[in-house]
Order: structure tokens, then C-alpha cells, then sequence
């Protein structure tokens, strides 16, 4: 992949999440906003851009992480097949500790651990929503992969926010971090694909790792 298309990635995966940050900041707060610019104070309107256009960055910062993380994992276990289980195995493990430590923190009296079990639950449905179009568009060696970028990277990019008990600032903060890894995961195995085939606009599957 040549630095032409490294800075395509960059650029459309930072607009994509910025502005799907923006919209959902907007409409969670839309009438402190429209107020503010109808005052002419338009210093919070721009923290609803700066803000996503931040998490967008870690999203990024988290996406060439995992690609790194990827590829010494293949290299250290020597099988495909081990290193899948083992992705399942942190997967199971994240989720468990989504639920768990947010339930230490934030439990009130009476609440069970399954009252939190709502974000782990909906994360994963997105993971495997992504991980299966991934699959489909390339190969079935991809979903494990990109359901563990999904659930965990994302996690761990989202740990900010999860330390905090607002569900505002959880979904302002998830939403651009979701949408930016989409586009990066679903999007990375075309700018592998040669220039000859993607100007003819042809849809073949790439036989490819799901991350590179």
C-alpha cells in the first residue's frame, strides 16, 4: 500500500468519524447548541467538532496498533488457528471485564452484574455485524480478526469515556470511535487491491489476511 493511499485512509477515515461525531453530539444536545448559536456562541459548537475529530485520531492510532499487534501475533504462535483462539479467548475476556468493572464502579444498591451487560452485548452484535461483512468480502479467515479489532481495540480506545458513569459522553465518544474502525477495517483490503482492477470497478474477493 503506497503513501497515496495510507493518506486516503487517514483523511476519509478522520472526516467519516469526525463528522458522524459531530451529528451524534448535535442531536443528543440540539437544543443547547441551537441556542448557542442563536446567541452567537459558538464555542461549544466547536467542541462538537474538536471532540470526535479526537477519538477519530485514537481510532486511528488503535487501527495501525492492532495491525502491528496482528502481525507479531502470526509471527510468535506460527498457526493462524492458534492465534484465532486465543483473539476469542480476549474477546470473552473483554467483554467479561466491560461488564464486571463497570458494575464494580458504578453498581448502585441493588443492581445486579447483569445490569450492565447492555454495552458488551451491543458492542458484540455490532463486532460480529462487521466482522461477517469483512468475511464476506474477503475470506472466512477474517471474521475472528476483525471481531477481536471491534470488541477489544475499540475497548481499549474507549477506556476514557468508560471511566465515566454518562451515558452522553459514552455514546458521543463510541459513536465516532465505531464508525471510523468500520471504514478502516471494511476499506483496507481495497487499497491492496491493484489500481488496474479498481479503476475497472472489478468485485473480486481478495485472498488476504483481514488486516495487513
Amino acid at each position: 500500500m503506497n503513501t497515496r493511499k495510507v493518506v486516503f485512509l487517514f483523511y476519509t477515515t478522520l472526516l467519516i468519524g469526525t463528522f458522524s461525531g459531530f451529528l451524534i453530539a448535535f442531536i443528543l444536545d440540539w437544543r443547547t447548541h441551537i441556542n448557542d448559536l442563536s446567541n452567537g456562541q459558538i464555542g461549544g459548537f466547536i467542541m462538537i467538532l474538536i471532540t470526535p475529530a479526537i477519538w477519530t485520531v485514537i481510532a486511528q492510532m488503535g487501527f495501525f496498533a492492532y495491525l502491528t499487534i496482528h502481525r507479531f501475533g502470526l509471527g510468535i504462535f506460527k498457526s493462524v488457528k492458534l492465534w484465532n483462539k486465543i483473539q476469542v479467548v480476549l474477546i470473552a475476556f473483554v467483554l467479561f471485564d466491560l461488564m464486571f468493572f463497570r458494575h464494580l464502579l458504578f453498581a448502585e444498591d441493588g443492581q445486579t452484574m447483569f445490569s450492565f451487560v447492555g454495552l458488551p452485548l451491543l458492542l458484540l452484535m455490532y463486532g460480529l455485524i462487521v466482522a461477517y461483512l469483512k468475511s464476506k468480502d474477503t475470506n472466512a479467515s477474517a471474521f475472528i480478526p476483525t471481531l477481536f479489532f471491534m470488541v477489544c481495540v475499540t475497548t481499549i480506545e474507549w477506556i476514557p469515556a468508560l471511566r465515566e458513569n454518562d451515558t452522553i459522553f459514552l455514546i458521543s465518544a463510541i459513536v465516532p470511535l465505531l464508525v471510523a474502525n468500520t471504514w478502516q477495517v471494511l476499506v483496507l483490503h481495497r487499497l491492496h487491491e491493484p489500481e488496474d482492477k479498481v479503476s475497472k470497478g472489478k468485485n473480486t474477493k481478495v485472498k488476504t489476511q483481514p488486516v495487513k
